[in-house]
């Protein structure tokens, strides 16, 4: 169950996760304890980086056939390759899901864990820019949740992730869509929205185009449109002064509390009375050391536009 943000106390973040269907802020205790699962919608987030240094976000394990939980590095050591210790690396059987569908090694649980239904979707983002992805059952509403879409469509489930990822594979080679989307474009985007009507356009016109192709592949239909939460109304909405926030959040103290959020991208205000909101990914503290405790921003200089 998440926890109110910490006060003070000095973690490794591994970012933000919507496993319930709200952002929470995943910390793990320094020098050691079970991962923090703390709300930070409308709570003030303040907090100082220790230093330049990025460190492990631990490992996935499988909790049972069908569901994975995170795991702290027990070791809070450096990281290393793709954000973790050798360690936690070497235990880590879910870092093999990505190639399942190509052959190679993959350890009985995820066999287990990839033999359950997966859906294919496609996402597009504020700036309209479209992916193809998948997700295995339990996390086919999370798993969009974080992705930090406006607009989101399933458009078949498979029998399992095998089928699926062929299918993911072959629908983005023939949209030339691509299966990632750097969250600096995300961010920009949403700092660039001013309406949705051509997200939406762009977004329904690939969903045509990706019907057409998977009814030539034999592939049955489903076409579910996704319901985005509710945290994320005000930044899909351009009905306020925003702008991108102006400093580095992995150096430094910041101080700000999070009004609205989509995916790991946040809105936010530095003081309570403010009238100027500011975007930022807190995605971008994943295997940082901070500090929780009173601090605050450095003072914002933000030229607004005059037309």
């Amino acid at each position: 169950m998440p926890v109110p943000l910490p006060e003070v106390g000095e973690f490794v973040c591994h970012g933000v996760t919507w496993a319930t269907g709200d952002p929470w802020l995943l910390l793990a205790p320094l020098p050691r304890g079970p991962l923090a699962y703390a709300e930070i919608m409308h709570q003030r987030l303040g907090f100082r980086v220790a230093d330049a240094g990025r460190w492990c976000t631990g490992r996935y394990q499988f909790a049972d056939i069908v569901h994975v939980e995170a795991l702290a590095c027990p070791d809070r050591a450096p990281a290393e390759q793709n954000g973790q210790c050798w360690r936690c690396a070497s235990q880590d059987d879910f870092r093999f899901a990505h190639q399942f569908h190509q052959g190679g090694h993959a350890p009985q649980a995820l066999i287990r864990y990839m033999a359950q239904p997966h859906w294919l979707y496609l996402a597009t983002f504020a700036d309209g820019a479209t992916k193809v992805g998948t997700a295995a059952e339990p996390r086919k509403r999370s798993r969009l949740d974080e992705q930090g879409a406006l607009f989101a469509t399933y458009l078949t489930k498979s029998p399992d992730g095998r089928a699926v990822r062929h299918l993911e594979d072959a629908l983005a080679r023939r949209l030339q869509l691509p299966q990632t989307i750097r969250a600096a474009a995300k961010l920009q985007a949403l700092a660039d929205l001013t309406d949705l009507a051509a997200a939406r356009a762009t977004h329904e016109q690939h969903v045509t185009q990706a019907a057409d192709a998977l009814s030539d592949m034999n592939a049955p239909l489903v076409l579910e449109a996704w319901a985005p939460p509710a945290e994320g109304d005000r930044l899909r909405t351009a009905d306020s002064e925003r702008a991108l926030y102006p400093h580095d959040l992995r150096e430094g103290e910041h101080g700000f509390t999070p009004i609205s959020c989509v995916g790991s991208q946040v809105l936010a205000v530095l003081n309570r009375d403010e009238e100027m909101h500011y975007i930022l990914d807190l995605g971008v503290l994943t295997g940082r050391r901070i500090t929780l405790g009173p601090f605050s921003s450095p003072r914002a200089a933000v030229q607004t536009p005059l037309f």
